[in-house]
């Protein structure tokens, strides 16, 4: 289990910064084991310990970080008249985001530099997924006996769960828009070849009466429907690479495309070509040289 308590100052980067430029940030006490009970970690640093939570140090969550604009442990804030040593800088907290907006100080540091009287405003409690519904009722009534109903009790995991089950549905979508999109281009390949074909039966004809094998005949209209396909899987994949760049760079946010997706673009698009020009490929092999050539 773990704890913080809202305080009533603001952190600064400086003494020169007007104090009612907060930037949107919280100033907290902390427990030591609120990080475990969070399951969270640090992106830089250490976290608040029995030594370093006594003494002017502070742990910044990662908006909080970019807002006052500390990018490595060492630097210095300034909260209520005095310098704190930022400590360390925190991964994201997906179980409890408001933490990402503030600036976490020792329990003992805060009560005898800031005034804290030691009352948590938030208490963190993990448990197992059987035992959530019987702690949820338990928790107002521990917290405060006199007068449970003034205690909120929030499920994080639950909005997690939502999250996750909305990013699967849409993860789905995407995926049977992808399905129906491979299925489309397979068919206009197939086509495309069947055409072919009929277009060049003389072609086909003129190789066969010169010895040309069935077999060879097959591999030369699946190559070419591979290299149809693969053209257009390369020129997708560039395309996709692009928008998606666009997108990154409008929202400020890094342009990552993992290997296996490109990988796995590619790969279908090959299949999908093989698959389409095995028909018009089968078809052509068995045009009877003599009619291919008597009907050109």
């Amino acid at each position: 289990m773990g704890a913080t308590a809202a305080l009533d100052h603001s952190v600064r980067r400086s003494e020169k910064i007007d104090e009612l430029v907060t930037g949107g940030i919280t100033v907290q006490a902390a427990t030591e084991d609120l990080l475990t009970t969070l399951r969270g970690s640090m992106r830089s640093g250490t976290w608040l310990n029995a030594a370093t939570g006594k003494y002017p140090a502070v742990v910044l969550g990662d908006v909080a970080a970019q807002r006052l604009g500390i990018t490595t442990p060492g630097q210095q804030v300034y909260i209520a008249g005095q310098y704190y040593t930022v400590i360390g800088i925190l991964d994201e907290l997906p179980l409890a985001p408001e933490i990402a907006r503030s600036a976490l100080l020792g329990w003992d540091a805060a009560a005898g530099r800031l005034g804290f009287d030691g009352h948590p405003t938030a208490i963190y409690e993990r448990s197992a997924d059987q035992a959530v519904t019987a702690v949820h009722d338990l928790i107002p009534r521990a917290v405060d006996p006199r007068t449970p109903r003034n205690v909120e009790v929030s499920d994080p995991s639950a909005h997690l769960k939502a999250k996750a089950a909305t990013e699967g549905a849409f993860s789905s979508l995407l995926l049977g828009l992808g399905g129906v999109a491979l299925l489309v281009g397979g068919v206009g390949v197939a086509n495309t070849m069947i055409i072919s074909v009929l277009e060049r039966r003389f072609e086909i004809g003129l190789r066969r009466s010169i010895g040309a094998t069935r077999g060879q005949i097959r591999g030369q209209f699946v190559t070419e429907s591979l290299l149809l396909s693969g053209l257009g899987g390369a020129a997708g994949i560039a395309l996709g690479a692009a928008a998606t760049a666009v997108y990154a760079l409008s929202s400020d946010i890094p342009w990552v495309i993992p290997w296996w997706a490109i990988a796995g673009g590619f790969g279908a698009t090959l299949v999908i070509g093989t698959i389409a020009g095995l028909y018009p490929a089968i078809r052509a092999s068995r045009l009877s040289p003599t009619l291919a050539l008597h009907s050109a």
